[in-house]
């Protein structure tokens, strides 16, 4: 660069030293060539710009530096440092400078440059068109790009991270041009990649460590694993950034067992025949306990309570990430912090000191700053572009006005996220404290999600074949809207109503019409909810509709519900009832023989109350929570009544219990288990009275009770019993000439790990063990006789989709079939394949 640069600079003098002389006569003042080294002073007259094709000239006259009327030195640095500047962009291949003429005092000057090429297209050679794909996304190189060297030093740099990051340490990445003939001053990049051999991890060992063994160590080490012959799964790749994080980790492991002083004193990676070998060296330092820990600055709590809530004792392992989380934020138990910001005290703090370091005992003074108490001002809510305000701020615990409390905050964050139209991940809380007038503004940010569904699912029964399930949910409709044709798009929303449609058929056979509306909010002050629906299903026992010979069962119903919200013991609780009214009209329906002959009407008038309690922290992905419910309905006892003896074949009587419980636990990190417990029995009020074929409970396969049952219709409840086959079959646990239990258990284990929270697409998968039976009558009743399986599952959460869900099952007892077709028995197959399909709209 700068041997090009003095050669230029020679060339300048050689052409100001024949411009000057070839002057014949000079003009005022203006000096003779008999030394061409002196240096001459002129004004700067012009600048020309020759040889630019693409560039700006204007743009590149600017880029020198130089004003017309500049006063400059020939030869001198001024020329010199417009050279440089133009150098500096990166974009020209060569500039030279030369006189174009000389008037008096005034000189012109013309830059001749040569402009650097540019990109035409880029391709890749000795990898896989998909590594090319991905490398392309990485290294963007944009079309007419010049090509500089700062470029081709990038694109190089680029393609051997993305290699090293996958193992492949000695990749050799070599670019070169060629010209593009159908485009001048263009060439065409070629990077050929020799990826060579990946080099993995093969051995890690550790040095100072004597409190912890090298095993437990490198358990520490999250991404820097060792690849064994017995570790064939773990990927062994050294990743340098990712190996400075796990030593952090490192520390910080030792940090929480005490020993605060921990480093790491050196690390080396060793290239080997077999690989990389790491050797990490640690001071561990001596092993530290709390001793004692002091108050000062409380006044609305004294030591002993402050001291209770911390729950760090003299003698305690030094723990600084324990101390902070018993200080600030403690998800499984209260801390101080919470203590204080509960009551208001947003403008609270602590300050932990360590006033004394003795042998291995540490004092702790902790610093109280209590403040004084915070009341709420404003509340403002954003990123709800489809949902009404008034439906989040309904759900809200901290309202203008009230005292700040922690704990309500984090109560009405995990409302909004429970309310299915946002994304759960995305529910931020900011308050805006204003210290000056103890006041607190709290701003709430969501982005609204897809919720409303169309919902697709099929299965097979044991005579009906194919059974297709259409369904439309309208989780959030405003029916206050539907007035106006504008926000039919496709339907009026934002209230938080739901409307659900449903038609479930198979031919002539089988056909079920349902529609449903829920008013969450009853009045808009309360959370009262209203719910009514109505349903109308026929089944015939044919393949093809015979209006001479019709066997069929069709069913009329309608129901009104009404909930609320509870304050005791808790507002996690609700209430709801309901009253329905249904009709089955059969018409020598073979199934229900023994009631009415088969032929006749019979009446179900209803009332059912359920007390839940939900406490779950995301529907979408439960961590932790619970879900409880305990249902009865009840019909009236009309066997019972004094003098009154309606026939059995007009009304309909039972009672029946229902008890469903759901636990959600975090074991480690985002893995859960999720226990769950059911339960089920129905009853008559006449012991001498036989419970009818209506309200049974019926056992297998994904529970969703399509097809062939000839008491699906009425009343039925399916619950799924993976690796067992579908109730409708002849070949599961409860068969369809059987009418079904009177009592049932259920007993689910469930580990769940998320592949992907998000919202777009969240996955997750599971395993499972599960056992459950349903009986048909109560000298028959064992709650130790289960059928059990286990098995592997997925869920998968798409905004185009909706829910797919799959699992395989395989169940451990056997299940005799039996087809009524051709009388024949046997063992059901062990395992089964379960699914469903759902898909979801804006």
């Amino acid at each position: 660069m700068i041997a090009s640069f003095n050669r230029l600079l020679w060339l300048f003098a050689i052409t100001l030293s024949l411009g000057l002389t070839s002057t014949s006569t000079p003009v005022l003042g203006q000096p003779t060539a008999a030394a061409v080294g002196e240096p001459q002073r002129y004004e700067l007259g012009g600048i020309t710009i020759s040889g630019s094709r693409y560039l700006d000239p204007n743009t590149l006259i600017g880029l020198t530096g130089l004003k017309i009327g500049d006063p400059i030195t020939v030869p001198g640095e001024e020329i010199g440092k417009a050279i440089r500047k133009l150098w500096d962009q990166g974009i020209l291949g060569d500039v030279s400078v030369s006189i174009s003429r000389i008037e008096g005092r005034r000189i012109y000057l013309d830059f001749n440059l040569k402009e650097r090429p540019r990109l035409s297209r880029f391709d890749f050679s000795g990898i896989s068109k998909t590594q090319a794909d991905e490398l392309k996304n990485k290294i963007k190189l944009i079309r007419g790009k010049v090509v500089t060297d700062a470029l081709l030093t990038n694109t190089r740099s680029q393609v051997r991270k993305f290699y090293t990051n996958k193992g492949f340490l000695d990749a050799k990445v070599n670019i070169t041009q060629a010209p593009d003939s159908s485009l001048s001053n263009s060439v065409v990049l070629n990077i050929n990649v020799d990826k060579g051999e990946k080099v993995r991890i093969r051995q890690i060992t550790f040095e100072g460590n004597e409190a912890f063994p090298d095993k437990k160590l490198k358990g520490k080490l999250k991404k820097t694993k060792e690849r064994t012959s017995y570790k064939i799964f773990t990927p062994g790749k050294f990743q340098k950034a990712e190996f400075e994080e796990d030593k952090k980790a490192l520390i910080e492991f030792y940090n929480n067992q005490g020993y605060r002083d921990a480093i790491v004193v050196s690390d080396t990676v060793v290239r080997t025949e077999e690989g990389l070998a790491l050797r990490i060296t640690v001071d561990e330092g001596p092993k530290y306990y709390f001793r004692n820990i002091t108050w000062s600055g409380n006044y609305l709590y004294d030591d002993k309570t402050l001291a209770s809530v911390l729950g760090i004792n003299e003698g305690s392992v030094y723990n600084k990430e324990n101390l902070d989380k018993r200080i600030n934020y403690n998800p499984t138990g209260q801390d101080i912090t919470s203590l204080y910001m509960n009551d208001g005290y947003l403008f609270f703090s602590v300050d932990p000191v360590e006033t004394k370091v003795e042998g291995d005992s540490i004092d702790i003074e902790m610093r109280v700053t209590e403040g004084v108490q915070a009341r709420i001002k404003d509340i403002n809510i954003a990123g709800n572009t489809k949902t009404s305000d008034h439906v989040l701020r309904r759900e809200l615990r901290t309202l203008p006005g009230d005292k700040f409390n922690r704990e309500l905050l984090i109560r009405s964050q995990r409302e909004i996220a429970t309310l299915g139209y946002f994304d759960p991940e995305k529910v931020g809380i900011n308050p805006v404290p204003n210290q000056a007038d103890g006041t607190v503004d709290i701003n709430y940010t969501v982005v609204e999600k897809p919720s409303d569904q169309i919902t697709l699912s099929g299965g097979w029964g044991g005579y009906a074949g194919f059974i297709g399930t259409v369904g439309l949910v309208f989780n959030n409709f405003s029916l206050r809207k539907a007035s106006s044709f504008q926000n039919w798009t496709p339907v009026p929303a934002g209230d938080g109503q739901r409307v659900a449609l449903n038609i479930q058929a198979n031919g002539p056979q089988y056909q079920a019409y349902s529609f449903s509306f829920t008013e969450p909010w009853l009045g808009g002050r309360k959370p009262n909810s209203l719910s009514f629906s109505l349903n109308r299903s026929i089944q015939r026992t044919g393949t093809t509709f015979d209006a001479n010979n019709d066997q069929s069962i069709k069913v009329n119903s309608a129901s009104l519900s009404l909930g609320r919200r509870l304050r005791v013991p808790d507002d996690y609780f609700t209430l709801s009832n309901s009253l329905s009214i249904s009709q089955y009209q059969l018409n020598n329906y073979p199934y229900f023989q023994g009631f009415a002959n088969g032929t006749g009407n019979a009446n179900n008038i209803t009332f059912n109350t359920t007390l839940a309690r939900n406490s779950i922290d995301n529907p979408t992905y439960t961590r932790r929570g619970s879900s409880l419910a305990l249902s009865v309905n009840l019909t009236p006892p009309y066997s019972v009544f004094k003098g009154s003896h309606p026939s059995v074949n007009e009304w309909v009587e039972f009672h029946k219990w229902m008890f469903d419980a759901s636990w959600f636990t975090p074991i480690v990190g985002k893995l859960v288990l999720n226990t769950r417990a059911h339960f089920g029995f129905i009853g008559n009020y006449n012991k001498d009275r036989e419970i009818g074929p209506f309200e049974r409970f019926k056992l297998g396969g994904s529970g969703l009770g399509m097809g062939g049952s000839a008491n699906f219709l009425v009343g039925t409840e399916y619950i799924g019993l993976r690796g067992y086959e579908d109730p409708n079959n002849a070949n599961s646990i409860q068969n369809p000439e059987r009418s079904g239990g009177i009592a049932y258990n259920k007993y689910v284990m469930e580990l769940r790990y998320p592949v992907t929270l998000n919202p777009a697409a969240t996955v997750y998968v599971l395993g499972f063990a599960e056992a459950g039976n349903a009986f048909e009558n109560y000298a028959t009743y064992n709650p130790y006789k289960l059928y059990r399986s286990a098995g592997v599952g997925a869920r998968i959460f798409m905004s185009a989709f909706g829910l797919l869900g799959f699992d395989y099952g395989y169940g451990f007892d056997n299940v005799d079939r039996y087809n009524l077709t051709n009388q024949t028995q046997g063992k059901q197959d062990k395992a089964q394949f379960h699914f469903i399909i759902g898909q979801q709209i804006r």
